[in-house]
This record gives C-alpha cells, structure tokens and sequence, in this order.
C-alpha cells in the first residue's frame, strides 16, 4: 500500500503540472464519476490545486468540486504529455484528466469520487483521519489524546492506524519501531509519553525527509525511501524487507510476522527492540 510520502509526492507533481490548467478532457471506469461529468462536466474547470490528506489525494476544481482517490493496494498516479506512450496498459486506466499540456491517469484505483467542496469538512474519512504527519502543521497532543486512546493495542497496530495519525505504513511502522527500539508487540498503554512523543517525532522526521526538495520535478513516485540515511540503495532500510539478514546493529537476524485479514508485514530486531 503506498505510504504517506508516496501520496504527498504524488500530489506535489500533479499539483506543479495540472495547477492552473484547463481541464480539456476527462474518461473514467467509475460510472458515479461519469454521471457527474454528464451533469457538471469536468471539461472547462480548472484545476485550482492537488494536495495530499493522509493516504488520501485530492484533486480540486473550479466550481467547488473535488476529486479523491485513495490507492489501497495497487493504485497509482501517472503523467504523461499528451500523445505519450502510456506505462500501463489502457485497461487499467480508472480515471484520467488531461489539460493542453498534461493526462493525469490513475491507474487501478480502486477508490474514487467527487465531493462538493462544502461537504469536505463533512467527509466520513477524512474526517476521522489522525492529524498529519506529513501537513504543514502537526497537532502532536492530539495524536497523543488518540494513542493513549488506544490503551493496550499492540503499538505497531496503533501506528497504521490512520484514525490515530496519519500517513505511516508498514515500511514506516517497522522502520520507526526500530529506529525507537521498541518492540512492536508492545502494549501502548505500557509506553511512557516520552517514547510516544519520540515516535511521533521519528515518524515525521523519516517521512518528511523522504519527501524532501530534490527528485525529479515531474515523476510521482522517485523510489527508493531511505531511512538508514546511507546512499547505497541495498543499506536504504534498517529492518523492512530483510527478514533473516543481519540487523545493521547488532548482527541478530530480523524476524518477521504477517498480521490481520491483509497480512501486514511487520519487521524488527528481536534484540535491539
């Protein structure tokens, strides 16, 4: 699933090659977004910006009307020129909006619709959502209300949990937890303010340098997340993906648990944490 700092990427392209632009054409595979473009046609709204909600984007237009997607598992944003070879095969394009010099295509988003910007403040989702890791400001007290809140849960549950705060993943989650040394079974009930606030201090921290100035200006994904700080990209982690490899610090072997309906992979060194 992408991860906060892939979202925020995502939408910071899109954003700096659609804001501004007239939308002159639009194609989905949701028949919801169509009936609404036969009603109030996307074409000839401008596109007034793109930003990130959590795992959540949201593309708004003139007229007071917002398109969110959400990734899931395998969703992703693409652009292209107009004209250019697609990366993906057409039949997995969800939903499209091309300006005179740009097509955004979503490709297999499993989540998409249109809200009226005055029901944004409304939104089920993300109104629920945990303050942001990734916003321009960061309530922390109320990310703590809302771990506390979660009183024995295990803490690698609480930090994927998007109600609570917004924007980790499983890469974060075991990579956070390791740069903490706290285990991940840990109850949160258990874990004093000062290793919370430590957590949500190193979570934002890693995501925020993942999503710093510097990548290609037009590419929506610029790969390879670092947290170890190394330029070698096989040192880029410090425990996800490398189930039974040596931790970095110690030399113990990472273990590895797959937890939940959707087997969420959780890594960590069993004696450093």
């Amino acid at each position: 699933m992408p991860e906060g700092d892939t979202i925020y990427r995502a939408a910071r392209t899109l954003h700096r090659a659609l804001a501004g632009g007239v939308v002159e054409r639009f194609e989905s595979g949701f028949p919801s977004l169509n009936r609404v473009h036969v009603d109030t046609p996307l074409t000839g709204r401008t596109i007034e910006s793109v930003a990130a909600a959590g795992k959540h984007l949201l593309m708004h237009f003139s007229g007071g009307l917002i398109l969110r997607t959400h990734m899931r598992m395998n969703g992703s944003w693409h652009l292209y020129r107009p004209g250019e070879p697609w990366q993906r095969p057409r039949g997995a394009m969800r939903v499209l909006v091309g300006t005179r010099d740009f097509v955004a295509v979503g490709f297999d988003v499993p989540i998409a619709e249109f809200i009226a910007a005055a029901r944004l403040a409304r939104h089920t989702q993300l109104r629920q959502l945990g303050p942001d890791l990734l916003g321009e400001t960061f309530d922390e007290e109320e990310a703590l209300r809302r771990m506390r809140e979660q009183g024995a849960s295990p803490i690698a549950d609480v930090l994927v949990n998007q109600r609570v705060v917004a924007g980790i993943g499983n890469v974060y989650k075991s990579e956070v937890l390791f740069a903490c040394r706290v285990a991940p079974s840990a109850r949160t009930v258990d874990l004093d303010e000062e290793t919370l606030r430590r957590l949500l201090a190193t979570a934002r921290r890693l995501l925020r340098v993942n999503v710093s100035p510097g990548r290609p200006p037009m590419t929506t994904y610029g790969g390879l997340r670092r947290t170890t700080g190394r330029d070698n990209p096989r040192d880029r982690l410090w425990v996800y993906g490398r189930a039974g490899k040596p931790c970095r610090r110690c030399g113990t072997p990472i273990s590895l648990r797959k937890e939940g309906p959707s087997a969420r992979l959780t890594y960590w060194c069993p004696k450093c944490q």
